[in-house]
């Protein structure tokens, strides 16, 4: 699967948005990704996942023992991705504002981890995922997500390997274009879910 055939299922799902938007990471961008409308659809959840595992497999970073996902957004790709894979699924979430393995998950010490995201923009997500999972002792041997919007300049800390990539512009918010800033702008992320 190309670029071009994940963005037909982000628009199929009517998930690839125009307007003002401010990105999880405070950036702002003229386009949105809204990726639980695509996840709203098992059979499409089901074809980029097993695609992405299919990249994960080709890039010969096995074997893992888990795959782990930030949450809130990593959460059904990292399932899907782990049924295709036939590994384990766990999530970090945020806890004082800071991601955590909780409702008894572990890792031991050593674990081959792959993480899987659904969008990286900047990284910083995937970054916090990456040092919480490490700080446990597990040894993070890639990342895997749907799309990268940095179009490849996101430093996640591990390699990363992504279904999609575009390069969607963003801007920091003192530095807003008129045209977009003359727009509402609205923030549809969950960076701020659990703080």
């Amino acid at each position: 699967m190309n670029t071009d055939m994940v963005l037909d299922e982000f628009r199929q799902a009517g998930a690839l948005l125009d307007g003002h938007f401010i990105l999880s990471s405070g950036r702002h961008s003229g386009f949105f990704l809204q990726k639980a409308f695509v996840f709203m659809s098992p059979p499409a959840t089901q074809r980029l996942c097993r695609a992405l595992a299919d990249k994960v497999i080709a890039a010969n970073l096995g074997p893992f023992d888990v795959i782990v996902s930030p949450a809130v957004g990593g959460l059904i790709p990292g399932y899907e991705t782990a049924r295709q894979m036939g590994l384990r699924a766990m999530y970090v979430e945020r806890e004082g504002g800071e991601f955590c393995l909780r409702r008894g998950f572990a890792l031991e010490s050593g674990a081959r981890v792959l993480i899987v995201e659904d969008i990286v923009t900047t990284g910083l997500s995937s970054r916090e995922c990456i040092t919480a999972v490490r700080a446990l002792g597990a040894n993070v041997i890639a990342e895997a997500c749907l799309i990268d919007r940095s179009g490849g300049k996101a430093d996640v800390g591990a390699p990363l390997l992504s279904l999609a990539q575009v390069d969607f512009p963003t801007y920091a918010p003192d530095n807003v274009p008129d045209d977009l800033a003359a727009i509402p702008a609205i923030k549809p992320g969950s960076r701020a879910l659990g703080k």
